[in-house]
């Protein structure tokens, strides 16, 4: 097991980003790990995992921000909230690995804020129903996204007993208010 390094404060972290994205940082990383493969013939290698275990933290966020999909899809799910987050800064990510985060319920409120604040993303129908839908969201959040999803959904949701009760319990009102004669 590697040793732990200190964390870094926001501050560092930023200023970090800052060399990574100019290119001044001097953190060697894989080169394997930055390029996207052309196309996705097999699961990832199982020790992609332990290699990104063995890398120190600075490593770890410039892989967070310039890595491939199967190294974002590891450091997403990674315990330090500043690598998480520096996923979602990666100008490559994509729409399916967005839903994927959604739809985690082990993903925490800082990343469904980060990923609400970019208007693009709530867009994607998915994206939206996986914040309305997510036990961690916050309540206002999930509110003001059941009011734009179907029908289908909202029953589901009015049934389901893994949301906040809130939440279907607004998605019950919505499907009253459309159900009844005018």
């Amino acid at each position: 097991m590697p040793e732990e390094e200190p964390e870094l404060s926001e501050a560092e972290a930023s200023e970090l980003a800052r060399r990574i994205e100019a290119g001044e940082d001097g953190i060697a990383v894989p080169a394997e790990l930055l390029e996207e493969p052309e196309e996705r013939r097999a699961p990832p290698p199982q020790n992609l995992y332990a290699r990104i275990l063995r890398m120190k933290i600075t490593e770890k966020l410039k892989l967070a921000l310039r890595g491939n999909r199967d190294a974002r899809m590891i450091l997403v799910r990674d315990t330090n909230k500043l690598l998480r987050r520096f996923v979602l800064l990666n100008p490559r990510i994509g729409e399916d690995e967005v839903i994927a985060v959604t739809r985690n319920k082990s993903a925490d409120d800082e990343l469904l804020r980060m990923i609400t604040e970019r208007r693009e993303w709530m867009r994607n129908y998915q994206v939206r129903l996986g914040v309305a839908t997510n036990p961690k969201a916050r309540l206002p959040v999930a509110l003001k996204q059941v009011g734009t999803l179907e029908e289908r959904d909202l029953r589901l949701i009015a049934k389901s007993r893994n949301v906040p009760a809130a939440v279907a319990a607004q998605a019950r009102r919505i499907l009253m208010t459309t159900k009844a004669p005018k």
